[in-house]
């Protein structure tokens, strides 16, 4: 079967050599019992590639497994994946099959591999090595036939460097790695995409399909999709549901492509270039980078006021000063240390007659971790499943983050 036959056969769309090569990959292993790792951004569509490699293997006729170890708790996932016996923990009322005892014979795809706890990547490890794991609360090994196929948008070689991930384990699920490419770097594909999902949805809804202008196709594809094909689809879905004339143009377009700048979370998150909020230490470092750049712009705002001083100050140009004139960073970006302070005090005391105390924002990543998640829960009023949302991060990492940090809400 060549790869134009697989594309149909499980709703692939896309002509760019990356997808073609992940694709011819998934095909040459899937014959193999070995073990793969599919890595990607959120909403790539990993989910496909453990089926193809399944349904081309020897194992097709036995169970396929999807489990998404993010959504699973942490205090049960154990039990989830291994099985229980009865009495072993609070409502363990009877024996538990786990997924790899019920997939014995077939394939398992454990997605979200990143997030699992660390005891329980001990429990896997074994079962990669010997086939073999226990029940909890069981002390009797039991044998598993299965193939494992796992997939992340975490960079798990900076999981391991962090202590969150076994080295160990990653190399021994990364026998054959796959990685699919974000939506931005198949651009060739993102209108064939979106004109298969108006279709479907003009089916679904009984409408006619939308169609783009030749402005509103070049804007769709310069759009950086940070949600990839899962947010290209939803947006289709919108349009399609939304706007009454069919034919879209540019204008009408740019209003479901949200902005990419601003000071809103999601715009901070989306401008980490290729990181998820699974990196949470990397994106803050950009937003205190970002913040030193804001510094420099207002340093030059600064000293233009000053060599004009004759000029009325505004209101927003008054308050600057107020809160930069005793900045060691301003005076010696100046070049003159002794004067600027002092000219910048002048001006301060003929233009601002508002004297409250002025508190240093922190720097640290904890403060600022913290920071964000409050703002997210408090958006979305302590529902924590739309704040992990939010953030960008499983809802299991989101309580682990309020529980370490303390935080109320």
């Amino acid at each position: 079967m060549d790869i134009q036959d697989i594309k149909q056969r499980f709703e692939i769309i896309g002509n760019s050599p990356g997808l073609s090569r992940a694709i011819e990959v998934a095909v040459q292993v899937a014959p193999t019992d070995l073990s793969v790792l599919i890595t990607g951004e959120s909403g790539t569509g990993k989910e496909v590639f453990p089926q193809i490699i399944h349904q081309f293997s020897s194992r097709k006729h036995g169970k396929y497994i999807a489990v998404n170890c993010g959504a699973i708790p942490e205090g049960t996932i154990d039990s989830e994946l291994f099985g229980h016996e009865k009495g072993s923990f609070t409502g363990a009322l009877a024996d538990r099959k786990g997924y790899f005892q019920e997939a014995d014979g077939g394939t398992i795809f454990l997605d979200e591999i990143g997030e699992l706890p660390l005891a329980t990547q001990v429990r896997l490890l074994r079962v990669l090595e010997t086939g073999e794991f226990i029940r909890v609360g069981s002390s009797k090994v039991i044998k598993t036939n299965v193939r494992v196929i796992a997939a992340t948008n975490v960079d798990i070689p900076k999981a391991i460097e962090e202590g969150k991930f076994r080295e160990d384990l990653y190399y021994r699920l990364n026998t054959v790695p796959i990685h699919i490419l974000p939506l931005r770097q198949r651009p060739e594909d993102i209108y064939l995409l979106f004109r298969k999902f108006a279709r479907d949805f003009a089916e679904k809804y009984r409408m006619p399909p939308i169609i783009l202008d030749q402005e509103a196709r070049i804007m769709l594809g310069n759009y950086r999709w940070p949600g990839n094909v899962r947010q290209l689809k939803n947006i289709t879905e919108q349009i399609s549901i939304i706007e009454q004339n069919r034919d879209i143009t540019a204008e009408t377009l740019k209003h479901y492509l949200p902005e990419l700048t601003g000071q809103n979370l999601p715009a901070l998150l989306s401008q980490t270039e290729e990181k998820s909020f699974s990196n949470e230490r990397e994106i803050l470092y950009k937003i205190l980078f970002d913040m030193k750049r804001d510094m420099n712009d207002l340093k030059k705002l600064v000293l233009d006021i000053m060599e004009n001083k004759e000029a009325p100050l505004s209101g927003d140009q008054a308050q600057i000063i107020r809160n930069l004139y005793d900045s060691e960073e301003i005076n010696l970006a100046s070049g003159k240390p002794s004067n600027t302070s002092r000219h910048l005090q002048e001006i301060d005391r003929e233009n601002i007659q508002d004297t409250e105390e002025l508190i240093e924002e922190s720097l640290s990543l904890e403060d600022k971790e913290i920071e964000l998640i409050k703002k997210a829960l408090e958006k979305h009023n302590g529902k924590r499943k739309y704040a992990a949302q939010e953030l960008g991060i499983s809802e299991r990492t989101l309580y682990r983050k309020i529980k370490e940090h303390n935080i109320k809400g």
